[in-house]
C-alpha cells in the first residue's frame, strides 16, 4: 500500500507540474499565471479539490496517440470562497494551448452538472485556443454541450466568465451566456472571426485588442462587466462578487453586518443633488451615501454610463441599485442603458436580491439613430424585467421623472412596491417648456408678447401639475421623505418587504422584447 501511495504522489506531482517546465515559463513571461496558479488565487487557501486530474484523451491521428497529458488541458474542481462552495474550471494553455477536445469537453461537463446538482456557483478561468482542431467535430460538439448546461444553469446559480487569454470562434458563446465576464488587458480577447479573417474578408486591418481586447468589451460592445489590468485584481474582484451572491436561486444574498449605523442621516444629499433639473452631478455620489460604508460595486462602469447598475448592501442586507446618471446625456434612456439596465433587473430577481431605483430620467434619447436602432422593443425589455420582477422592489425619484421613462424605471404603475420621493420631484409627461408649448401653442403664437405669455403658461403648468406633491395626491408616491432620512427609509422598507410572496400566472415563461 504504501509504495503504491507513493506512486500516488509522484503521478499527482506529475500531474501538476504539467509536461512541459518551459510552458510555464512562457505562460509567466506573458504576465499569465497557470491554470493551477489562478485556481489558488480564486479560492481559499487550501481549499480546492481537483478532478478528473489523471483524464486522457483518446483521440488519434494527427499524431495525438503519441501526445497524451494528464488533464488534457483543463482543471476542473471545487473549493471555498469566503467559506462557501463554488466550482471552478481553468484551461491550461500550456497544453493544447488549452483547446477543448472530447475529454476536455466531458470533464467540464461533469463539473457543470456537479454545480447545478449542489447549487452553488461556477467559475469559468478561459484560457484556450478554441476547439481542437485534430478532433473536428467532436470538439464542436464538446462546446454544443457546454452551451446546453449554461443555459439550464441560468438563474439557476451564478456563473462568472473570466478571460484571462484568447477565447476566439464559438468558445466566446459561453461567456456571453454567463451572467458576469472580466476581462484583463492586454492578455485576454474574444472575437468570433480573427483579425486575419476580417482583413481577409473585408479589407479592414485591426489588432487583436482591437478587435475584441477588455476595453473595446467593457467600454464598447458590453459584452465584458469589467477589465482590470493584472490577474490578480482581477480575481480578488471576482472573490469580491460571489461574497454578495447566493450560492442559488433557492437562497438569499448572504447577509453581512458592517457596522454602519441603519438610521445615519444623508445630509449631504440636499447639497449633492442640485434643485436645478438642468443641472448635472455624479448620481454614484448619492449611491456612496446611503449604501453600507459608501462600499458599492458598480456592474459595466464603462458601458452605457447613463444608468448605473451596482450591487451593495443596506443594512448588511445585498442589494441591486439601478440609477439614471445625469452626468451622462443628461441621464436619458437609450438602446444601450435600456438593455444593460434590463440584464441587471432580472439577474437580481433570479438570485431574490431586492432592486432599489433612483429615478433622474428626463425621457428616452430622440433621434433617427434611436428609433431606427429599435428603441422601442429595447426599451419595452427594461420595462418587461421591471413588470416581471416578484422580489422586493423599491423606487424613489430624486429630481426629473418625464413621460415613459419615468413609467418604465420601476414606477408604481408597473409593480413597484414602494415608491417614494423627494420634495425636489418633478413628474410629468413631460418638462414644463415643452407641456406648455404643446398646450398653449396657438395662445402664444396669438399673443403680442409671445415670450412673455410662454413663461407664464410654464409657471402656471409647473405650479398645476408639477410641484413635489402632485403624484402624492393621487396615490402614485407612497410618501415624499427628507433626502436626509433616505438610508434609514429604505432600510425600514427593506425590512417590511424581507417575506414579500408574489406569483407570476402559470407559463412555461414569458416571450420577452427581442
Amino acid at each position: 500500500m504504501r509504495e503504491c501511495v507513493d506512486e500516488l504522489v509522484e503521478n499527482r506531482r506529475w500531474v501538476q507540474q504539467g509536461p512541459d517546465p518551459k510552458a510555464t515559463e512562457r505562460q509567466h513571461a506573458k504576465g499569465k499565471q497557470t491554470a493551477r496558479e489562478r485556481i489558488d488565487s480564486l479560492l481559499d487557501e487550501g481549499t480546492f479539490q481537483e478532478l478528473e486530474q489523471f483524464r486522457r484523451h483518446r483521440a488519434s491521428g494527427f499524431g495525438l496517440e503519441q501526445r497524451r497529458p494528464y488533464t488534457d488541458g483543463v482543471v476542473t474542481g471545487w473549493g471555498t470562497v469566503y467559506g462557501r462552495t463554488v466550482f471552478v474550471y481553468a484551461h491550461d494553455f500550456r497544453i493544447f494551448g488549452g483547446a477543448l477536445g472530447e475529454a476536455h469537453a466531458q470533464k467540464i461537463h461533469n463539473l457543470m452538472d456537479r454545480a447545478i446538482a449542489a447549487g452553488a456557483p461556477l467559475v469559468s478561468l478561459n484560457d484556450g485556443a478554441g476547439a481542437r482542431i485534430q478532433e473536428g467535430v467532436t470538439a464542436l460538439a464538446g462546446y454544443g454541450g457546454i452551451f446546453s448546461r449554461n443555459t439550464k444553469a441560468s438563474g439557476v446559480i451564478p456563473q462568472i466568465s473570466v478571460m484571462l487569454g484568447p477565447c476566439a470562434g464559438g468558445a466566446a458563446y459561453s461567456p456571453a451566456l454567463t451572467d458576469f465576464v472580466f476581462m484583463v488587458r492586454d492578455t485576454s480577447q474574444m472575437f468570433i472571426t480573427g483579425p486575419d479573417v476580417v482583413q481577409s474578408v473585408t479589407g479592414e486591418e485591426i489588432s487583436h485588442d482591437g478587435l475584441g481586447g477588455a476595453d473595446v468589451h467593457a467600454g464598447t460592445s458590453g459584452v465584458a462587466h469589467f477589465a482590470y489590468d493584472d490577474e490578480e485584481t482581477c480575481l480578488d474582484e471576482v472573490r469580491y462578487l460571489l461574497s454578495m451572491l447566493p450560492s442559488n436561486n433557492r437562497e438569499l444574498p448572504p447577509v453581512e453586518s458592517t457596522g454602519d449605523p441603519v438610521d445615519r442621516r444623508n445630509d449631504s444629499l440636499g447639497d449633492l443633488v442640485p434643485v436645478d433639473g438642468n443641472r448635472p452631478y455624479d448620481v454614484r455620489g448619492v449611491i456612496g451615501e446611503v449604501v453600507d460604508d459608501a462600499d458599492y460595486f458598480e456592474i459595466s462602469p464603462s458601458w452605457a454610463d447613463n444608468v448605473v447598475c451596482a450591487l451593495a448592501r443596506l443594512g448588511g442586507e445585498t442589494v441591486g441599485i439601478v440609477a439614471n446618471q445625469p452626468q451622462s446625456l443628461a441621464g436619458v434612456l437609450d438602446i444601450h442603458s435600456s438593455e444593460k439596465a434590463a440584464r441587471f433587473v432580472q439577474f437580481c430577481d433570479s438570485f431574490n436580491i431586492p432592486l432599489i431605483t433612483l429615478v433622474d430620467v428626463p425621457g428616452f434619447l430622440p433621434g433617427v439613430g434611436q428609433e431606427h436602432g429599435g428603441i422601442i422593443r429595447h426599451g419595452a425589455k427594461l420595462l418587461y424585467a421591471y413588470c416581471n420582477a416578484t422580489v422586493p422592489r423599491i423606487s424613489l425619484v430624486l429630481r426629473k421623472a418625464y413621460g415613459g421613462a419615468y413609467i418604465v424605471m420601476d414606477s408604481r404603475s408597473i409593480g413597484s412596491d414602494v415608491s417614494l420621493s423627494w420634495p425636489t420631484n418633478e413628474i410629468a409627461v413631460m418638462g414644463a417648456e415643452g407641456a406648455a408649448n404643446v398646450i398653449f401653442r396657438k395662445e402664444i403664437d396669438a399673443a403680442d408678447d409671445p415670450e412673455s405669455v410662454r413663461q407664464q403658461r410654464i409657471k402656471e403648468y409647473r405650479a398645476d401639475l408639477m410641484h413635489p406633491y402632485y403624484a402624492a395626491e393621487r396615490g402614485l408616491v407612497d410618501d415624499v421623505i427628507d433626502p436626509g432620512e433616505t438610508r434609514q427609509v429604505l432600510v425600514r422598507s427593506l425590512g417590511m418587504l424581507r417575506a414579500k410572496h408574489a406569483e407570476l400566472p402559470s407559463r412555461k415563461h414569458g416571450n420577452q422584447p427581442q
